[in-house]
């Protein structure tokens, strides 16, 4: 391992480590441990007339140059615990797979998701009820793990509209953090999301150290989860980024209003 890989990789706690962060931790403890693991971003451009009636008026769309931006983002979620517990294999990994958009509330920067896909029918019903986050259940299956080529296949079994995700993917160059003010680090340093649930907001804050991004090749065989949003993409727009595994500290949802 690289003195890089084990920088921000293998950080045993990442607490103290908030320089980098655009605003202070929250005062209350954690409530949530996870790790992400071979996760791709799939960027894409989308104008933000297009992607504003999708997203509740109360949020700000974020944009970079005046470009609005949506995500879709497979990963395997290991490591899954509360504090002072440890990880139960068949109930803290699975694969998920997530549609987002970025938006601020009160000029504080978030993510905003459409959907959220997971293996794990008791993940989705815990996070549905406690963070009011549209989770929904997917037959999905993850070959390659850890390896240079990752094959990740979704396909929701309930939902609100069949959504299906084929594609195999992997990093093509070295580990490098986004340079604040960059199109990188204005798509992944965020250290909050937004939840619009019954016409009620809520914000769940985050904490994880710089994203340790390597660029990336993705060959996408099917990819339906933004376009049941109603959301329109252009595959060969996609900008590609991966990262093998990073760290997340996460907080209980406040009501915001």
């Amino acid at each position: 391992m690289t003195d890089v890989e084990t920088r921000w990789l293998g950080a045993d706690s990442i607490l103290f480590a908030t320089a980098h962060r655009p605003w202070p931790l929250p005062s209350a403890p954690w409530v949530m441990t996870q790790m992400w693991k071979d996760l791709l971003f799939l960027h894409y451009p989308i104008d933000p007339e297009l992607l504003r009636p999708l997203v509740p008026e109360v949020l700000t769309l974020d944009t970079y140059q005046y470009q609005a931006w949506v995500s879709v983002v497979p990963f395997v979620i290991t490591r899954l615990r509360p504090p002072g517990v440890p990880a139960v294999p068949w109930l803290s990994s699975f694969p998920e797979l997530n549609v987002r958009t970025y938006v601020t509330y009160n000029g504080k920067p978030g993510v905003y998701f459409f959907s959220l896909d997971a293996g794990n029918l008791s993940a989705v019903w815990g996070a549905r009820v406690f963070y009011r986050l549209p989770y929904w259940h997917a037959d999905m299956k993850i070959g390659g793990k850890g390896s240079l080529l990752i094959d990740y296949r979704s396909k929701r079994i309930h939902g609100p509209r069949p959504a299906e995700f084929i594609a195999s993917y992997g990093p093509t160059g070295p580990i490098r953090i986004a340079k604040p003010g960059s199109l990188d680090s204005f798509l992944t340093d965020r250290y909050c999301l937004y939840a619009w649930n019954r016409s009620k907001l809520y914000r769940c804050e985050i904490h994880h150290l710089p994203w340790p991004l390597q660029e990336a090749k993705a060959l996408v065989n099917t990819n339906s989860m933004a376009s049941v949003a109603g959301i329109p993409i252009e595959e060969d727009e996609a900008l590609c980024q991966f990262s093998r595994k990073l760290k997340v500290l996460v907080w209980a949802p406040e009501r915001l209003r």
